[in-house]
């Protein structure tokens, strides 16, 4: 499960703060919030806390819930499928946009950045053990 230490170095930029705070949002007008994408596990709105509503992969809302709508991989409005047609948009806390948070990878406007790209290629293994997952990403 080992990361490259290249991709930790890419992310250690991330991690410095030189990037804005990013939250998910999904729902068919994206108002129903998804959890903070990048906060630490401690986070009660973290995707990263493992015991939170956002992180946990037994919640009903949680991208980390296999069977719920955003964490399915056949859900329209998840992350996780390959043909998702309303998947969640990553914003910062003034509506910046930053793309749609998704594996697919014809989406128009699909968020690109180093931790979305990471999150998208391990996503199966880090629903698995979410908080181990943050300390190799982030630590």
């Amino acid at each position: 499960m080992k990361l490259t230490s290249i991709l930790i170095l890419v992310l250690f930029s991330f991690k410095l703060g030189t990037a804005q705070t990013l939250h998910l949002y999904g729902g068919e007008n994206h108002d129903e919030y998804l959890g903070c994408l990048n906060c630490d596990k401690y986070s009660s709105s973290s995707i990263w806390n493992e015991y939170g509503t956002y992180g946990s992969r037994y919640n009903s809302n949680s991208i980390w819930n296999q069977y719920g709508t955003y964490g399915s991989d056949y859900s329209s409005s998840s992350p996780w499928n390959t043909y998702a047609s309303d998947p969640p948009v990553v914003v910062d806390k003034d509506g910046g946009f930053y793309g749609y948070f998704t594996v697919n990878e014809y989406k128009s406007k699909r968020a690109t950045f180093d931790l979305a790209l990471v999150i998208y290629k391990y996503h199966k293994e880090i629903r698995e053990n979410v908080g181990e997952w943050y300390d190799e990403i982030f630590d």
